[in-house]
């Protein structure tokens, strides 16, 4: 009989891994909790009509890459292939906008896309990001960018750099388009397949094209910086007068639209050359228009998303993970010193001691070989001797130095073991 795998595009997380993924979240939680945001946790499926309204109808998400199915009360539901639509129907639903001033919320967990699957991007895949509610202000927009920015320095993410357009209004962005169909019209027959399919649903979609031939008819293509109102141009100059009193640097990019429908005003990506094709590891914008086409009231909102799996990728280029350190490691041999060492160990935890207890019932030398491989600052031994007289050996792993205590005494010491422990872990 086969063996049952996981399933292609979704991938385990091992013990080894996993203290990147918990590194990533302290920092963001510690980041976020700085400036007031506030976690908000929402389902993983959610109505179709959320994304299809949310997303749009017309983006590859929406028409190629969702995971929908009808339940058992024939509605159509959907893994949230994002997180930012989740996030506003909550905001709507349970009234956010009613308790004033703006909401600061951020986010993290799964989300499910079918793409096909390739370094740092998985069918299930997760997202740490960030939404602000209620304010127009062009500081809002500078804020989120530089939240995202500290992030990944924390991190110590190098070599990364922000990409940075404005897409305008609706009513820029409708002339814009209309100017770049009628621009790509005429080329249709040479532009690749994706963008022939795009050129009536989502032309703006076509400026992210990676086909060679589609880049060069694009070089000559329509800006929609040109095609921006004065109330948007002078928005737009206004951020990047932040950024720069900020002293983030950023590079405008006239071809960097996004792909969902609902971003207006600010588009902005951090990218790394050290990921590959797959440069971008955050993303985000303005979304004035979603909170009223989800039906609720006319709400500004800025906010941005960054893939964990591709900031893992760049975690592991730089350095290991970083596990959580062990004081003791537990070896015991005999039934009434295997029973000792049971109770002694979860006293121990209980006083804030990390202690592992080898259960291999193994001879000690074996047990030794474990302890010094375990990474533990010391070593408690207990045999039957030790069992019978209520004592403990403790030996100290780099200098191989060994006491015997009695078990009452070491947990009654536990303020002078920790400070032993820490000066142990300074020198070692």
């Amino acid at each position: 009989m086969s063996s049952i795998q996981a399933i292609r595009g979704t991938r385990d997380i091992l013990p080894e891994e996993v203290g990147y993924w918990q590194r990533v979240e302290a920092v963001a939680r510690e980041i976020f909790g700085r400036a007031a945001y506030r976690e908000i946790r929402t389902p993983i499926f959610e109505q179709t009509d959320l994304f299809e309204r949310g997303v749009g109808e017309a983006t590859d998400i929406v028409s190629k890459e969702m995971y929908t199915f009808v339940d058992r009360g024939d509605r159509s539901l959907t893994l949230r292939p994002e997180n930012t639509a989740g996030a506003v129907r909550a905001y709507i639903e349970h009234h956010l906008y009613a308790q004033g001033g703006v909401q600061r919320l951020w986010y993290l967990g799964p989300m499910f896309r079918y793409e096909r699957p390739q370094a740092g991007r998985q069918r299930q895949f997760h997202q740490v990001g960030v939404e602000v509610l209620g304010s127009a202000d062009p500081r809002a927009d500078a804020e989120v960018i530089a939240i995202a920015t500290d992030l990944l320095k924390t991190l110590g993410l190098k070599d990364l750099r922000l990409e940075f357009n404005s897409i305008g209004d609706r009513g820029d962005r409708q002339q814009y388009r209309e100017a770049l169909v009628n621009y790509l019209t005429p080329y249709k027959q040479d532009l690749d397949a994706d963008s022939q399919d795009r050129l009536m649903r989502n032309p703006l979609r076509i400026l992210d094209s990676k086909d060679a031939k589609t880049q060069t008819i694009l070089q000559d293509a329509p800006s929609i910086l040109d095609h921006l109102n004065p109330e948007s141009q002078q928005r737009f100059e206004r951020v990047q007068q932040l950024l720069t009193e900020l002293g983030i640097p950023y590079n405008v990019n006239p071809k960097l639209v996004r792909g969902l429908d609902y971003y207006t005003h600010t588009v902005f990506e951090i990218q790394s050359d050290d990921l590959g094709s797959q440069a971008t590891v955050c993303a985000g914008g303005r979304y004035d228009g979603l909170v009223t086409e989800l039906g609720g009231p006319d709400t500004p909102a800025v906010g941005w998303a960054s893939g964990l799996e591709r900031l893992i990728l760049l975690l592991q280029q730089l350095s290991s993970p970083s596990a959580a350190p062990l004081d003791f490691y537990l070896v015991s041999k005999g039934d009434r010193a295997e029973a000792q060492a049971l109770k002694l160990a979860q006293l121990l935890r209980q006083q804030g001691f990390s202690v592992e207890l080898d259960l291999s019932g193994s001879a000690f030398g074996k047990q030794f070989k474990r302890a010094d491989r375990s990474g533990a600052i010391a070593c408690l031994i207990l045999g039957d001797a030790e069992a019978e007289s209520q004592t403990v050996q403790l030996k100290w792993l780099a200098s191989g130095q060994q006491e015997a205590l009695m078990q009452a005494e070491l947990l009654t010491q536990a303020d002078q073991l920790h400070q032993q422990l820490t000066a142990a872990r300074k020198e070692g």
